[in-house]
């Protein structure tokens, strides 16, 4: 299996500096909403008896990389979905545009969330070995909030990669998480053969990149 290049994508983020700039200074202005958006829908959730766990970049910080981000992105059971959809959208909570079923918006703070849900393959969105877990035992609980586990995270976001040319961006979170957390080689036993191969080469790059020269 051919290895994605994700010192391909750096490049790409490096030559469009002032998006990068843009999404950094939106992150900061917005974190303190983020997190309270995060926290009410959070306690309303575990209210409601709807699974649920965070994924994404909230996911990533919580587990020791920080990355600019504006949306809060969860995982839920069908079931789950299909409640939110009945009980908190028109309550809090509205399609994020016309037609949408899966992306949604506070109408109090306007934090756009996007929900995934259980069975549903990550990437290209095709069958392959990994897929979305149920949220309830992918999940650890952390001040109040329920976080992917951090190896489903990284199985997740390889096979994500992995499958789509689109998604290089998640290889390069798992490269950012194994350099800024420390992430051990070892962890590499707990992720699916699929993407073992993958993540051995991301550690092994991780060890000798310069996150400010990208080599």
């Amino acid at each position: 299996m051919g290895k994605p290049d994700v010192k391909e994508y750096e490049i790409q983020l490096k030559e469009d500096s002032s998006l990068s700039l843009r999404e950094t200074s939106e992150y900061f202005e917005r974190r303190g909403t983020l997190q309270k958006t995060l926290v009410d829908l959070a306690s309303r959730l575990e209210d409601a008896g709807v699974d649920y766990a965070v994924v994404g970049a909230l996911a990533m910080r919580e587990h020791g990389f920080v990355r600019a981000t504006v949306d809060i992105d969860l995982l839920m059971r069908p079931e789950g979905l299909e409640r939110f959809q009945k009980e908190f959208v028109g309550h809090g909570f509205r399609p994020a545009f016309s037609g949408a079923n899966t992306s949604f918006r506070s109408t109090d703070t306007g934090v756009r969330i996007d929900i995934l849900t259980t069975g549903d393959f990550p990437g290209d969105g095709k069958p392959k070995r990994v897929s979305f877990p149920e949220p309830a035992s992918a999940s650890i609980l952390r001040d109040g909030i329920r976080y992917l586990k951090l190896e489903i995270l990284v199985e997740l976001k390889l096979a994500s990669g992995i499958s789509a040319p689109h998604r290089l961006r998640d290889l390069a979170d798992v490269q950012d998480l194994i350099r800024e957390a420390n992430l051990p080689l070892e962890l590499t036993a707990s992720l699916d053969e699929s993407v073992r191969d993958t993540y051995r080469d991301l550690w092994q790059k991780a060890q000798t990149i310069d996150p400010l020269q990208g080599k």
